[in-house]
């Protein structure tokens, strides 16, 4: 005080600050008593330390005049000037000359009014909340609200809305796990709900108020009047009709002794109750309360999330969603949030343009939704390339079972037929799991790496002979052909809530022994493939496979062949023994595998321990199938001599 030459003298004693704590002073404006407080929030590093306190116009205020049991006084209106509560309140002399004017604008004539009881006045810079729209000060005002109490029981409930609210959370599912915990916490630490705004715009809070006493009317009657008008007329009606028409004639009150209640309901408030509007109303078919799920990004965990979770705990005493699925927000390929100025966003209307539809949906499935998902048109180009494998992928398989009538049972299947079908069933299995648990990208990489590699890359590629130069009927044919057929449905189930639109194009072709009665892809179930593990020693042959290539691309460098037909191989290995002749044959793509030794080999390499080695065939290319086992190039081999008669 004395260095801020407020007063003056010296210092005679020290004394700790609550000596003075719930003693009353005098307000030399108009008489009242003032309590002095302690307040944590008042720092000494600007001023005396000693501040006003005006719990009607402050948050820290506010919380201290609630541990003192203040009087919340707020003599100022909606447009910053002083109402009539300084007159009623007396508060400042001549009270009836401030009543509409600005606060800011009375502070000369008031520091006048005080005279000698003004000791001192100076003026200093500080940070000070300020309106982001017209950027000037605000002004805090405590006002009459609506509250949802977040720590009472609701209505036949032992346990309070919050209690009902975490225990809705330990109930839900999260994708990822770690909204829980953030939810949680929200939960945990959030205050009363203030449910009320004022606007000139909103969905009313449509209560009437008696005139008299202030008091709210709660009858249920009066309320269920109101909500009959609304459903007929809709909640305008508020605003457009008079109290006399919207006011129950039997309520016992003539309308002009009520007034409206002219607040709006937090827009939070609005999108929480969807789900009783969206899933109890019967207005929609939408489906079941409750949720199977929501679905919105990270931020939503202290909005829609939250103010969906209270109404349906205070209502239905659960959660509305039996599980949350957040995701992060679209960037561009640096990661940079996307902006008009930086001229880097990529608008969903034009993808859909340009690539259409189903390649937007396929990079989203694509995309790692749990955190910021990146999009270029780099990005889209790699997406629209792997659509295309699908697409192929499917057009070869139906364009390979289009003369299928019956599907072979898998025990006569050939092995090689056996082992894709068995895959497919595991990895289908392992991509619906996924796909069942909100795990797109892991799903879609599942399903599109068995596509490209095993089943395009591997099966499809060797199984070409059998299906184009055996005969129509044969054995190996039909195997080649069941094991597609029973391989196209599931992908389609599985990747037809993604492709939607190609998975329609599919059926349309589709033979009618595997779409049946199905008219679109909506009649469509997925159904898993039942197959046992295949005695095809995958590892063994992947690796043999592997191995031969390596030699096969060192031969064609040294123009030794131009294509692995020109091969045979010879290995005496009890695996690939194992495997029909042809099945052997079509694995290495090769146009003999024999078990006896001969001489002249082209290299040799070992798998566990088995010699296979690499020969020059002895026979002329089939002019058909263009194996080299023919007596002469303008003559069929026996196998393809057969299959023309």
């Amino acid at each position: 005080m004395i260095e801020q030459e407020v007063v003056k003298g010296k210092v005679v004693q020290t004394f700790e600050a609550t000596i003075f704590d719930k003693l009353h002073t005098i307000n030399p404006l108009n008489g009242r008593p003032s309590t002095i407080v302690l307040g944590d929030h008042v720092l000494m590093e600007n001023g005396t330390g000693c501040v006003h306190t005006a719990p009607g116009h402050g948050e820290d205020d506010y919380r201290v005049g609630l541990l003192y049991d203040l009087e919340v006084v707020m003599p100022v209106d909606e447009t910053g000037c002083y109402d009539e509560t300084v007159v009623k309140d007396k508060l400042l002399p001549n009270p009836e000359e401030f009543v509409g004017k600005h606060i800011f604008k009375c502070n000369e004539t008031i520091n006048e009014l005080l005279g000698d009881k003004l000791l001192k006045v100076s003026k200093f810079m500080h940070s000070y909340p300020h309106c982001w729209r017209s950027h000037t000060p605000l002004i805090f005002r405590a006002t009459r609200q609506w509250f949802i109490s977040v720590d009472d029981k609701p209505e036949g409930e032992d346990k309070t809305l919050r209690e009902i609210a975490k225990e809705g959370i330990d109930q839900t599912e999260f994708y990822p796990a770690t909204g829980r915990k953030r939810l949680t916490s929200m939960v945990e630490n959030r205050p009363d709900w203030c449910i009320s705004r004022q606007r000139d715009w909103g969905v009313p809070i449509a209560f009437f108020r008696v005139k008299a006493t202030g008091e709210v009317i709660l009858d249920e009657k009066v309320l269920n009047y109101t909500a009959m008008i609304f459903d007929m007329q809709g909640s305008d009606t508020w605003y457009s009709l008079p109290t006399e028409h919207l006011l129950y004639p039997g309520s016992g009150y003539k309308a002009d002794e009520v007034e409206k209640v002219t607040d709006i309901l937090d827009v939070w408030f609005d999108s929480g109750s969807t789900w009783n509007s969206v899933l109890k109303s019967r207005n929609y078919d939408a489906g079941k309360y409750q949720a199977d799920l929501y679905l919105e990004g990270s931020d939503q965990h202290r909005g829609w999330f939250q103010s969906s979770l209270f109404l349906s705990a205070a209502v239905e005493h659960k959660a509305p969603y039996k599980s949350l699925l957040t995701h992060g927000f679209t960037v561009d390929a640096k990661g940079e949030k996307m902006s008009k100025s930086k001229g880097n966003v990529v608008a969903p209307a034009k993808v859909i343009k340009q690539y259409g539809s189903e390649i937007l949906r396929l990079w989203v499935v694509l995309s790692d939704y749990q955190t910021d998902l990146k999009v270029s048109d780099d990005i889209l180009k790699q997406t629209a390339e792997q659509y295309r494998k699908i697409r192929n992928t499917f057009r070869f398989l139906m364009a390979n079972v289009n003369d299928l009538e019956t599907i072979l049972p898998y025990e006569d299947l050939g092995l090689m037929d056996q082992w894709i079908v068995s895959k497919a069933s595991t990895v289908f299995d392992e991509t619906h799991d996924l796909f069942g648990k909100y795990n797109y990208v892991q799903g879609m990489s599942t399903i599109t790496n068995f596509i490209v590699n095993e089943l395009s890359g591997i099966y499809l590629a060797v199984t070409k002979d059998s299906l184009y130069c055996d005969a129509k009927d044969s054995k190996t044919r039909r195997g080649s052909q069941s094991a597609m057929a029973i391989i196209i449905k599931p992908l389609l189930m599985l990747l037809a809530p993604v492709l939607t639109y190609t998975a329609d194009e599919i059926l349309e072709q589709l033979p009618t022994f595997l779409k049946g009665d199905a008219e679109d892809i909506f009649d469509m179930v997925y159904t898993p493939i039942d197959a046992p593990a295949s005695l095809f020693e995958e590892t063994y042959m992947s690796e043999a496979r592997n191995q031969l290539s390596i030699i096969v691309d060192a031969l064609k460098k040294e123009k030794t062949i131009k294509d692995t037909l020109e091969l045979v191989i010879y290995t005496s290995s009890e695996k690939v023994q194992a495997l029909d002749k042809t099945d052997a044959e079509d694995w290495f793509q090769v146009s003999k595998v024999i078990s006896h030794d001969e001489a002249n080999e082209l290299g040799t390499f070992e798998v566990e321990g088995d010699v296979f080695k690499i020969l020059k065939a002895d026979k002329s290319k089939c002019p058909r199938c263009w194996k080299f086992r023919s007596s002469a190039e303008d003559c069929l081999c026996e196998r393809c001599t057969e299959v023309m008669v």
